[in-house]
């Protein structure tokens, strides 16, 4: 086996093993708790493979997918953006109220939520940024009390300044979107897969616009001088400033780029679904992304797949109830997918450090044949 092919083989396997490991815990508890675990495996696949529960999944992927590519941005800096909850909640919110008041033509009245969803976003997290080159103060302490904060924000402006009853689907929210600003559903290419839909299920069109994000991210990161700059900033940022690369202003953009993308993982709800920002929002997508991005490897394509498994294991879950069967399985599940995966990361990073070193000793063995050869002639 060569040296790409073990390194592709221990990449794959870390994900296959937490995967396999969280099944296995998971049948452990559900043994325990008095469920056979093979029929209640047997029963969420099959719940999760009629087309109603294929487009649920893939409408909780998305927000999971956006939310991952912010934290991943961040992870291949080793900068740690744990604010992409409030950044979302921010973003959502400004996005459903000058969406409502501003009326820009066609389409443009989506690009419009957008950009503000984006550049709030951008700023809230530029604002840690901002600490941490100009006082020190660690991304982590800072996003993650600037969670709490964005989110009281969001709960005075809503109760005391955005609030309107027309249109809310319970409780207090924001003035409804118009018609302009509804993203399309994608129905119709749900059709030419095969997926036969009721009217009441829809596939959030925010998933194409998900997918161009995406492809950008990973074309950002690996073909640009920006995403050279991150990941050498990411390594050793000493030796990169000394390539001349300002360490200060990576962290920086690298904030803002997370924060950027942060903000969008409300739009496929608010665009596609609620229509409105309301205390009934989602809550707990930025966390989920923290899961996403670590079991994906801060890739786009790995977290588009853990996003995929994390809204298939939400929606098979909800077949559980019928039955008497605690639904938090899948949240075990989906827990024990993130600390093995942590672990089998580790164990691979470790393997492959031995692998290499190996190959240095070898190869200093070889050089050296030679010159002893040299010497005793």
């Amino acid at each position: 086996m060569s040296g790409v092919t073990r390194r592709v083989a221990l990449s794959a396997a870390a994900p296959v093993s937490a995967a396999l490991l969280a099944t296995a815990i998971a049948a452990l508890v559900l043994g325990l708790s008095g469920h056979p675990p093979l029929p209640t495996f047997a029963m969420m696949i099959d719940y999760a493979r009629t087309p109603e529960s294929i487009v649920s999944a893939l409408n909780r992927a998305v927000p999971y997918f956006l939310a991952g590519l912010a934290v991943a941005v961040g992870f291949r800096m080793k900068l740690f953006n744990i604010g992409v909850e409030g950044q979302y909640q921010l973003g959502a919110l400004s996005g459903a109220a000058l969406g409502a008041v501003v009326h820009p033509p066609g389409a443009l009245h989506i690009a419009f939520i957008v950009v503000i969803a984006a550049a709030v976003g951008a700023a809230w997290a530029g604002l840690a940024g901002w600490l941490k080159v100009a006082r020190g103060v660690n991304e982590v302490i800072s996003t993650l009390m600037l969670n709490y904060i964005a989110v009281a924000i969001a709960a005075y402006l809503l109760a005391n300044h955005l609030a309107s009853t027309a249109g809310a689907s319970t409780g207090t929210a924001t003035r409804p979107l118009p018609e302009s600003a509804r993203m399309p559903s994608l129905n119709s290419l749900a059709g030419a897969l095969g997926l036969s839909l009721p009217p009441t299920v829809a596939l959030w069109g925010f998933l194409g616009i998900a997918l161009v994000i995406g492809a950008g991210v990973h074309y950002l990161l690996t073909r640009t001088w920006y995403g050279y700059q991150l990941r050498a900033t990411g390594l050793n940022a000493p030796a990169a400033e000394a390539n001349g690369i300002d360490p200060r202003r990576m962290v920086v953009i690298t904030m803002l780029l997370s924060g950027g993308l942060a903000g969008l993982a409300g739009l496929p709800y608010l665009l596609g679904q609620s229509h409105s920002y309301g205390l009934d929002f989602p809550a707990g997508i930025g966390f989920t992304g923290i899961a996403v991005a670590l079991l994906g490897r801060n890739r786009p394509a790995g977290i588009a797949a853990a996003a995929l498994l994390f809204g298939l294991l939400e929606r098979s879950a909800q077949i559980l109830d019928l039955d008497g069967i605690p639904k938090e399985i899948a949240t075990i599940m989906q827990g024990v997918i993130v600390l093995s995966v942590v672990i089998a990361y580790e164990v691979v990073k470790r393997s492959t450090a031995r692998q290499a070193a190996r190959l240095v000793r070898a190869r200093s063995a070889d050089s050296a044949r030679p010159a002893e050869r040299a010497v005793a002639l």
